[in-house]
């Protein structure tokens, strides 16, 4: 590393031992502005079986610039992986408000789960007595429904709830394909007069683990609730 910063220094190719030697005779000062490469550097202390001072405040230095090296790695990703869920949410959004009549609403919900969080399983269950037709009647369940108890913590709390669904959620809310949902976000969507389910489930059973934040799917329960109230 000392040698690269030395070519670019003098523009030369080629350096043998002795002029890299003659070069730092000749610019005694060279490592006071390239303190960055002490970090990377060991060098021998005429110190006997003893660890001179200056070694260990050195190695010191090397350990402390690594964790904020890695520290500072891990807000970048963070700061990464927010900006594509906020990308994610808008796109979500958009995708909601396009949509005029609640086939529309939910079918663009699937989509947009599917596009922008890569969502392999999706089920939506409007928590009231349906007043729709046809397919659509599939989405609604009874209020007095005894499989809602099921849901009774999530929708006690309204919060999201990450992790393996139980047997009996899992095939309230996928049926046939409940046995292939190894981990999902069960959103409770409780917000402006409306009760109902969001589930998001993949085949993956680190995809929505029990530690992930809660606080994108708690923005996405209150954007589909207050979208599905508009039209209902």
């Amino acid at each position: 590393m000392v040698v690269k910063i030395i070519m670019s220094e003098a523009d030369v190719t080629g350096l043998d031992v002795a002029e890299v030697t003659a070069f730092l005779r000749a610019h005694p000062d060279f490592f006071y502005e390239h303190l960055d490469l002490l970090e990377a550097m060991h060098i021998p202390h005429p110190s006997g079986n003893a660890v001179s001072l200056i070694s260990k405040q050195l190695e010191m230095f090397r350990v402390k610039h690594n964790e904020l090296e890695n520290q500072l790695t891990a807000l970048i990703d963070i700061a990464r992986e927010n900006d594509t869920s906020f990308t994610r949410l808008h796109q979500l959004t958009l995708a909601l408000l396009e949509a005029n009549t609640l086939g529309q609403v939910i079918t663009n919900l699937q989509l947009a789960l599917a596009e922008c969080f890569a969502a392999e399983f999706i089920a939506i269950r409007i928590v009231r007595d349906s007043v729709m037709e046809g397919i659509l009647t599939e989405f609604f369940v009874s209020p007095t429904d005894e499989r809602l108890q099921h849901f009774a913590q999530e929708l006690a709390s309204a919060q999201p709830r990450c992790g393996r669904p139980t047997i009996g959620q899992a095939r309230f809310l996928f049926g046939e394909q409940a046995l292939a949902v190894k981990s999902c976000a069960i959103i409770p969507l409780s917000y402006t007069h409306i009760t109902a389910i969001l589930a998001i489930g993949s085949r993956e059973e680190t995809r929505f683990h029990y530690s992930l934040g809660s606080l994108f799917l708690t923005q996405i329960s209150e954007i589909v609730a207050t979208r599905l109230v508009s039209l209902l």
